[in-house]
């Protein structure tokens, strides 16, 4: 049978094990460069699995950083590919940051996590620059990365 012979589909998913060791990484990353950062972790789903907010990250920053891992794994890559001119005024997709109730995001610092060709969830960080933001949230993507080399197949 196939999948479009079928009333529902698989989805996989990034795990909450996934999602601490992304988190870890990233907060180790924000330690190296000195700032404390908002870190957010979605899921497929676009759902919020982890969230982690350091100590002086800045309180405005906090949806921020869930809205970057909503829009990385919801559109499938980096909130940093919308910088440039299709999404500034006069651009063809220019307006697309009001929809989904204003949490799409333009900003750096929004990665997904891609298991295997799938986006399995997202890493979203705020707090200081978006070039910052983007390397924290790498950080947290390529540890999830790296574990799932060392194990045997992508059990997330």
């Amino acid at each position: 049978m196939s999948s479009s012979d079928s009333a529902t589909r698989s989805l996989p998913v990034l795990s909450l094990r996934a999602a601490e060791i992304a988190s870890a990484a990233a907060q180790k990353k924000a330690q190296e460069i000195g700032i404390d950062f908002n870190i957010a972790i979605v899921d497929a789903t676009l759902n919020l699995l982890h969230f982690v907010r350091q100590p002086t990250a800045k309180l405005t920053s906090i949806n921020i950083s869930i809205d970057k891992a909503f829009t990385a794994a919801g559109h499938k890559q980096p909130t940093s590919a919308y910088k440039n001119p299709n999404f500034l005024p006069g651009g063809p997709a220019y307006g697309i940051h009001n929809s989904n109730g204003g949490r799409f995001m333009l900003i750096g610092g929004g990665v997904p996590i891609v298991i295997e060709g799938q986006v399995v969830g997202a890493v979203g960080v705020s707090t200081g620059t978006p070039k910052q933001d983007e390397e924290v949230a790498m950080a947290g993507v390529k540890a999830v990365e790296e574990w799932v080399k060392k194990r045997q197949g992508p059990k997330l």
